[in-house]
């Protein structure tokens, strides 16, 4: 085993592991636990073993940072385990192209250093973890699709939402909502899906997935302009699909009031209009104020505030299923505190 593998898989990973045992104890799928309207977490040490290097953002730490926290605070007793497996290739092919998952497969099995771009690092085991990455989304939404939990947050990494049909970026391999969103469709005939992203970043890979599809209504807000470009007001859809994007950049410096007022003003009568059977958050944590990468002012209760508001909104058309999917989020503390704020929302009754 490598070094930095072995570091990696230390003392902190071990109190990764015994916090994920000890929701429920043993490891069970989520077909085989007993009807419960609680929150489902979605979270496995191989997320660990997608190796970015010790200088990049998207680090193993960032999870253990998450666990860690929801363990100190008494949430992760409250939460009911659901084992990820790898995403089918059906499922892959669904958003991805079968050359590009190839392309995937064989770059990390020939151990080279990153895809596409450098700010997209991989080694040999980033293959298989994308596919448990993307695999954990598929095992959430059946969770909460057969009534085993009200609602779930994935824990997962690599992130997805810049990643295109062919091509990845921003850290990006397969993108776990995207395929998130076709897989509910098909297996569950789910017809209209609400995807949320609120990380820092816009969204452009999701974005691209759904631009002229009209049961997908893809909203963002994010920092802009900024990384990656993309998700200007006009951007708005499609033929079928015009109208069914929508994008809220802000400016640097923008804080929760901006936010709040943003999903209260914007999102919630869009969404209410549309009647989504199902919700799909791109839950970046990237925009808070301690982020290194974004220059936003948003506070772990500020997350609280627009969780809340998404949650009304899945209450009120579908019977409040939400699953939620770790994007970005790169200062350790700030997003431990964030992701309990979050939890804590989507545990909350009533």
């Amino acid at each position: 085993m490598p070094r930095l593998l072995q570091r990696i898989l230390s003392l902190t990973t071990a109190a990764l592991l015994a916090a994920l045992t000890a929701i429920n104890g043993d490891v069970v799928s989520a077909a085989d636990q007993p009807e419960s309207r609680t929150t489902g977490f979605v979270c496995h040490e191989s997320y660990l073993r997608h190796d970015t290097g010790p200088a990049h953002p998207d680090k193993p730490e960032r999870l253990e940072a998450i666990v860690a926290q929801l363990e100190k605070k008494g949430l992760m007793g409250r939460l009911r385990r659901i084992d990820p497996s790898p995403a089918p290739l059906e499922s892959l092919a669904a958003i991805h192209t079968r050359e590009y998952v190839a392309e995937v497969e064989r770059a990390c099995r020939e151990g080279r250093p990153f895809l596409h771009s450098a700010d997209t690092p991989i080694c040999p085991d980033s293959y298989q973890t994308a596919l448990l990455a993307a695999g954990g989304v598929l095992s959430a939404v059946d969770a909460v699709m057969t009534g085993q939990v009200r609602n779930a947050f994935c824990a997962v990494r690599p992130p997805g939402h810049h990643a295109l049909s062919d091509k990845a970026m921003g850290f990006c391999l397969f993108n776990n909502v995207a395929i998130g969103v076709r897989y509910v469709q098909s297996k569950y005939n789910v017809k209209k899906v609400l995807i949320v992203d609120w990380d820092v970043h816009h969204g452009n890979g999701t974005q691209a997935a759904f631009y002229a599809d009209p049961s997908v209504l893809y909203f963002s807000v994010h920092q802009y302009p900024f990384y990656p470009g993309t998700g200007a007001e006009a951007e708005k859809g499609a033929g079928r699909g015009d109208g069914y994007t929508l994008n809220v950049p802000l400016p640097s410096g923008s804080g929760d009031d901006d936010y709040v007022r943003v999903f209260e003003e914007i999102l919630r009568p869009r969404a209410l209009d549309f009647a989504p059977d199902f919700v799909i958050i791109s839950a970046g944590f990237d925009a808070h104020e301690n982020d290194p990468l974004g220059s936003m002012k948003v506070t772990a209760g500020g997350y609280v505030n627009i969780t809340r508001i998404v949650k009304g909104i899945a209450e009120q058309c579908c019977g409040g299923r939400i699953v939620s999917v770790l994007e970005g989020g790169y200062n350790s503390e700030a997003l431990a505190e964030s992701v309990e704020g979050h939890v804590s929302a989507l545990l909350e009754n009533g």
